[in-house]
C-alpha cells in the first residue's frame, strides 16, 4: 500500500473499508508474505463455571512439534505441521494446505490459575488447553432477599 492510502486507511474522514478500520489487510501485489511468517491457528475459547476452555485443530501435528504456554491474562501456542511429501511447486494443481511454522496468541477474557492449566490432544487431532478460572474470574448469582 502507498504511505497516502495507509493515512486515508486510518482517517476518520474517509471510510477506507466500509465499516470499523480495525485490520489493515495485504493484496496479492505486495511482497509482505514471506517464508518467514507463520501461518495462524484457529481456535474456539469458551468457559464453563470453573474452566476456560481453548480448543484448537493440530491434526498431523506431532505433539513434540507443540509448544503451550498460559500466563495469567493470555496464552501461547506455538507449533510446526511437516510435509512429508514434497512436490515439485509446478506440479501442483491445488495447494492449500499450510505446512511450516504456525503460532497463535490471544490474551485470556477472564484471570485465570496459570500454573494449573493442563493441554491434551485427542484422536482426533484437537488440542484442548483447559485453565482453572481464578475466584476473581468466576461470576456469582446471588439470590435476591425479601425483607
Amino acid at each position: 500500500m502507498l504511505k497516502s492510502e495507509i493515512e486515508k486507511f486510518f482517517s476518520d474522514e474517509d471510510d477506507f473499508l466500509g465499516g470499523n478500520n480495525t485490520e489493515l489487510v495485504a493484496s496479492d501485489d505486495n511482497d509482505l508474505m514471506s517464508d518467514e511468517l507463520e501461518g495462524q491457528l484457529s481456535i474456539d475459547m469458551y468457559q464453563t463455571d470453573d474452566d476456560l476452555i481453548i480448543k484448537a485443530p493440530v491434526a498431523g501435528v506431532d505433539p513434540n512439534d507443540l509448544e503451550v504456554s498460559v500466563t495469567e491474562d493470555s496464552f501461547v501456542i506455538r507449533g510446526k505441521r511437516h510435509d512429508e511429501h514434497k512436490q515439485e511447486k509446478g506440479n501442483y494443481f491445488v495447494h492449500e494446505c499450510y505446512w511450516g511454522s504456525f503460532s497463535r496468541s490471544e490474551s485470556l477474557p477472564v484471570p485465570v490459575v496459570a500454573e494449573k492449566a493442563e493441554a491434551s490432544i485427542n484422536k482426533k487431532g484437537v488440542l484442548t488447553i483447559r485453565v482453572p478460572k481464578s475466584s476473581k474470574g468466576k461470576s456469582k448469582t446471588l439470590k435476591i432477599k425479601t425483607e
